[in-house]
């Protein structure tokens, strides 16, 4: 049986994790669409998002991302990631309305 070492994230206890993968090679919402669908098929998301305007694939996952992995990945569909950051996520609390006075 193979060990893995915990990531960094997860001895620091935190539970999501949030990649934003400044990509190269997107032009338009088929790109976004095509790379938000490689992204849920090869590996384990809660939400992916991606913006041809901005260059960005944003990514929520419960571990940190393969990152050679999502490269190759990337690659294959004829994009190239020019970098990326992964730092720990925080859900944001709604606020409006029908929050007022709720804590």
């Amino acid at each position: 049986m193979m060990l893995i070492e915990k990531s960094s994230f997860e001895k620091e206890g935190i539970s999501m994790v949030k990649t934003v993968l400044k990509i190269d090679g997107m032009s338009c919402s088929m790109c976004e669409a095509h790379m938000n669908e490689v992204i849920r098929n090869n590996f384990k998301v809660n939400k992916v998002s991606s913006s041809a305007s901005a260059g960005e694939t944003v990514i929520i996952s419960d571990a940190e991302l393969d990152i050679p992995w999502v490269k190759k990945q990337v690659k294959d569909i004829g994009y190239k990631v020019l970098s990326y950051e992964s730092k720990p996520y925080e859900k944001k609390e709604k606020k409006g309305f029908f929050h007022f006075g709720k804590k």
